[in-house]
């Protein structure tokens, strides 16, 4: 911490003495930044550029006990906290405004025990960390498909990608957490130990505590699977995605395709002629067998005349890292988005006048496959509600200059609102931007009042509020 920093602190409405700000910096393994450190800009910039917010305090822990330091210290002088482990949530959540922002990506350490298959991950830990480390031992964890996510957002949010089908969500193979409560007291849930806040954090998000350590259950997986992308014009997409839909119907756990519409960027696969134009890209991955998966990927494949296809045999790991390029920090983003028990013909001409009217190059709408092994878990076993969707959509707006904030978002607003009589009325909530309070509720469905009990038990003052946030208040719309 710079000396300069060591003057009385205005943290929103409280006043931090400079001697209590010393004294939390004394009790850490870790650092704690203010605006006058050289590294603190770096610090508070997440991966959403729209997002540039400023704590009064930022804490980068380097260990359990500074997380508890930390959240002590916020409880006890009345600071707004905000949690970031990878950074990456679209409503970024992870820095707040005048208050202590809780740094945890420092903490990334990953451990495997190959006899038992599990893994212990630290919150601050990548997507792309926790793969390296698995596969290593021909070992995986089912998580997204962009590695610079966080394992903590994600798994608590969720987490689906490519393996869901085969082995379920993320928080399907969470086996326990060490978790810091609104007390400052360290706990550890599993089916075993604090079931209430085990069930609740999987799927509720931070709206119950700090997690440090994650448990996770994970499967053997060579190093190569059968991924890649088929590139279609836009012009045929009604058909190939009605072919999609039907090729889906008796694909096996194993298989998992996405679909994507956006401007084509300039791949090195795809005639220059295609560069700037509007495409649909079925984007697969068969985790078994090659062989077995040429076979499952063949009807898919089979569909219209594309303009490549590029499915092969590729290292799991590279394939994970295959959409980072397009999914680089520093862009403004907005998402909406909506899940979907089935992809109607009305759904699918919606999706595609939204892609004419596509308000910049880096805009897309995906729809994410899922169901499989994810789906065949009960609705109230987790506090994730939505077991019965078979695909989820993204809207995803991205773009560059402010100056279209308003054109971007507009568009994909747009498009939520003529798609929502045809969806579930969930919402996975890592997709959910900051100005969707009011969908909290609906996208737990029958799971959000007891969501509200374990609350109310374990942060009954709602400490922790930077988040799709969970009330401790039976009355509905109370503050």
């Amino acid at each position: 911490m710079n000396d300069m920093s060591l003057t009385n602190l205005q943290a929103g409405k409280t006043t931090v003495k400079a001697e209590a700000i010393e004294a939390l910096a004394g009790q850490l393994r870790g650092r704690v930044l203010t605006e006058n450190d050289a590294t603190y800009d770096e610090a508070r910039t997440i991966w959403n550029g729209m997002i540039d917010r400023k704590p009064a305090l930022i804490v980068q822990c380097a260990g359990a006990a500074d997380v508890i330091n930390a959240v002590r210290f916020a409880a006890e002088n009345g600071l707004l906290v905000a949690v970031r482990g990878g950074g990456h949530n679209i409503a970024g959540n992870a820095v707040c405004d005048g208050g202590l922002m809780i740094d945890l990506s420092p903490m990334k350490s990953v451990r495997v025990d190959v006899a038992t298959k599990r893994a212990w991950v630290e919150p601050g830990a990548t997507l792309a960390d926790v793969d390296k480390e698995t596969q290593a031992f021909r070992l995986a964890l089912p998580t997204g498909i962009n590695s610079t996510t966080g394992i903590a957002g994600l798994t608590l949010g969720g987490g689906f990608g490519w393996l869901t089908r085969k082995f379920g969500l993320t928080l399907d193979n969470l086996l326990s957490v060490d978790v810091v409560t609104a007390n400052g007291e360290m706990v550890r849930a599993s089916l075993t130990e604090h079931r209430d806040l085990f069930w609740a954090l999987r799927g509720g998000g931070g709206n119950f505590g700090v997690v440090t350590a994650f448990e996770f259950q994970l499967h053997e997986l060579d190093t190569q699977v059968l991924a890649g992308l088929v590139v279609h014009p836009f012009a045929d997409a009604q058909t190939v995605l009605q072919q999609y839909r039907e090729a889906l119907e008796t694909a096996p756990d194993e298989l998992t395709c996405w679909a994507v519409m956006r401007q084509a960027p300039p791949l090195p696969f795809l005639p220059e002629e295609w560069y700037g134009k509007e495409i649909l890209v079925l984007a697969m991955c068969y985790s078994g067998d090659i062989a077995a998966g040429g076979q499952a990927t063949a009807a898919l494949r089979a569909i219209g005349k594309p303009i490549a296809d590029v499915v092969g045999p590729s290292p799991f790991v590279g394939w994970q890292q295959a959409f980072d390029p397009l999914l680089t920090p520093g862009a403004r983003n907005y998402w909406k988005s909506h899940d979907f028990i089935e992809l109607s013909d009305t759904t699918i001409g919606i999706l595609l006048d939204a892609i004419r009217q596509l308000p910049g190059p880096e805009c897309e709408i995906f729809i994410g496959h899922v169901g499989g092994a994810a789906g065949r878990v009960a609705a109230e076993e987790t506090a994730f509600p939505q077991r019965s969707s078979h695909f989820v959509m993204n809207v995803h707006a991205r773009w560059r200059e402010p100056g279209m904030d308003q054109t971007c978002i507009d568009w994909a607003r747009r498009l939520f609102e003529a798609a929502k009589p045809y969806a579930a009325g969930t919402a996975y909530i890592n997709f959910m931007p900051a100005d969707e309070i009011d969908r909290v509720e609906a996208a737990y469905g029958s799971n959000y009042g007891r969501l509200v009990e374990v609350k109310r038990k374990y942060d009954p003052q709602n400490l922790f509020r930077m988040n799709q946030n969970v009330r401790p208040i039976e009355e509905r719309g109370a503050a």
